[in-house]
């Protein structure tokens, strides 16, 4: 009868996983900032089109080069100024948002599904097997990340797509060295023998016993995959690699600002910040899930 009390006045339940989530992300203030900016970001990329004061490749021939409105010769019309070409500063940068959130996602999401189920195989295949696909991996890191990039979309040709194509190859062995050490952890634990003697099946044992216990720093390096996915879109941009104009993409808008520096610092400075507001917001959401889904770094 005791037991059956103290039972009822101390039910056993399991947490929930999302609340205890949170617990542990809100603790780091500066990820909670990033998730937040991240919002925005992610706010401005689907519902750019509709918040956008003008049109992105609109040209407005009698306001080119426009000061932003708290400078003199600037007006409201205009909030952050116009280009060279006499587009609005501030819609083109909103709609850049959407480019740079599609780049983030499909380059993590190509890069992620290939290199996950490459370490998965890795992970699971005879030694020679993993020994050949590890030193092809090791290849690939062997080159500095953006001139590897360069190098691919010179091959496939400046757009875009194939600079978001070369940008997931780039990151791609990230995941598999990361997947591949999480699948050796793993292998050797019991729940791993114990349905191994159970009888599943390899494709079983790889994606639905080891690979959900993968997932958590795998989500975090898909974080920051993120950022670095825009920052190096960014940079193809830039470099004339990447989006070409008349996008409204944060590295080529840029490119095409280079010469009016010193004549009109809006064009530049502020592409500039958003792409650094952007990342910065997500490598610190990234360490943010990093305090959160890693055991070891949970406080008792």
């Amino acid at each position: 009868m005791a037991d059956a009390t103290a039972a009822t006045a101390y039910p056993t339940q399991r947490p929930n996983r999302v609340r205890e989530f949170w617990f542990y992300f809100r603790e780091n203030r500066g990820a909670v900032f990033g998730f937040w900016i991240f919002v925005i970001f992610a706010f401005l990329a689907l519902f750019g089109p509709w918040i956008a004061p003008h049109d992105a490749t609109t040209q407005f021939r009698d306001a080119t080069l426009q000061p932003p409105f708290w400078q003199e010769g600037g007006n409201l019309t205009y909030l952050l100024g116009t280009d060279p070409l006499g587009r609005d500063m501030l819609s083109r940068l909103i709609i850049g948002a959407r480019f740079s959130f599609f780049v983030g996602i499909v380059v993590v999401s190509i890069a992620a599904t290939g290199g996950i189920l490459v370490g998965l195989i890795a992970g699971f295949a005879p030694k020679w097997v993993d020994s050949i696909i590890m030193r092809i991996m090791d290849i690939i890191l062997a080159f500095p990340s953006l001139l590897l990039a360069l190098v691919l979309v010179a091959i496939l040709g400046p757009s875009l797509t194939n600079a978001m194509i070369a940008i997931a190859i780039v990151l791609q062995p990230h995941y598999v060295r990361l997947t591949r050490a999480s699948v050796l952890s793993e292998r050797q634990k019991d729940y791993v023998t114990s349905a191994r003697v159970a009888g599943a099946g390899i494709g079983r044992l790889m994606f639905v016993t080891v690979l959900p216990n993968c997932l958590a720093p795998i989500i975090v390096q898909a974080a920051l995959s993120f950022s670095t996915a825009i920052l190096d879109a960014a940079a193809l941009g830039f470099l004339g690699m990447g989006a070409q104009p008349p996008t409204p993409e944060w590295g080529t808008m840029l490119a095409e600002a280079r010469e009016f520096i010193l004549r009109a610092w809006w064009v530049v400075t502020f592409p500039g910040l958003a792409i650094l507001i952007t990342v910065l917001a997500i490598n610190l959401m990234g360490d943010g899930l990093r305090d959160a889904l890693d055991p070891k770094l949970k406080r008792s």
